[in-house]
């Protein structure tokens, strides 16, 4: 098909007009720059919105696993008691076959409840050292109290986490008395403290630099164990751990207030039948 001489002149004629042509529509654009800059807004907004719902929908990545501190934990998981308040009285005893007293370390630990999340640095590190300890000669009893869990034994104990309770169960003598048990109270750090550390307690025993604690709350020989109120007690102060502090708030106001008005109202004294006080007698 042969081409039309005009449409073989239309480029040439193109370039020959095309900068009074631009001119021409130079102000049709400018009007129009508005409406193209909304119609940009629109494209970014719902570009943006595409991307924040799609994050949304998506799963975020799995985080990976420490597999060093998940190796520990497995570890330690076959080495460490549990304590609860129902078999501390038979778990926390010494073993017949070893002579003396017998070291144990119970390691105090807690959740959002009672470590506010911050235990976890502390766990792993306590999980390393079990590993660490284990592969002495003469390796502890190891032992794990939860506070989240067991809130009446860490109140009637009065302990918190993160904490490490070394203690030495000593054998009962010939006539069946029970000597005295040793148990010092270890705080640990919540963020720098290392499995190293913790293990020196035993490997080294760094519990020595440590005073045994010999107060009211000592969970085998204190007052409040011989005279068999310390469970009790630890439920009077777990329950009012769960009071919430607005309710103590309007108790006292409600105290106050009633004793400032029976103060008030003694003060005042009998009236007449006129209004005034009635003069005394």
């Amino acid at each position: 098909m042969r081409a039309s001489p005009l449409l073989l002149a239309l480029p040439a004629l193109a370039s020959a007009q095309q900068i009074p042509f631009m001119d021409q529509l130079n102000p049709y654009i400018e009007q129009l720059n508005p409406y193209i800059d909304q119609v940009k807004g629109y494209f970014g907004a719902a570009k943006s919105n595409v991307a924040s719902t799609a994050s949304s929908v998506l799963p975020a990545a799995p985080s990976v696993p420490n597999p060093v501190a998940s190796a520990a934990a497995v570890f330690a998981a076959t080495k460490v008691s549990r304590v609860t308040l129902d078999n501390y009285p038979s778990l926390l005893v010494p073993s017949t076959t070893t002579a003396g007293p017998e070291e144990w370390m119970l390691y105090v630990t807690g959740g959002n409840k009672s470590c506010f999340g911050l235990c976890e640095p502390a766990e792993i590190a306590w999980n390393q050292s079990v590993g660490l300890m284990s592969a002495s000669s003469t390796p502890p009893k190891f032992a794990l109290l939860d506070c989240d869990d067991q809130g009446v034994l860490c109140a009637a104990w009065a302990v918190s986490p993160p904490t490490v309770i070394h203690m030495l169960l000593p054998q009962p003598l010939p006539d069946q008395s029970k000597p005295a048990t040793t148990v010092r109270s270890i705080s640990l750090n919540r963020t720098t403290v290392a499995a190293p550390e913790i293990a020196a307690i035993h490997l080294q025993e760094t519990y020595k630099d440590v005073a045994p604690y010999e107060g009211l709350w000592h969970p085998f020989d204190g007052p409040l164990a011989q005279y068999g109120v310390q469970i009790p007690v630890g439920w009077a102060m777990y329950g009012f751990s769960k009071i919430p502090s607005w309710a103590f708030m309007i108790g006292v106001s409600f105290i106050s207030r009633s004793f400032m008005s029976r103060k008030m109202g003694a003060g005042q004294g009998p009236r007449a039948p006129g209004g005034t006080p009635a003069p005394a007698s």
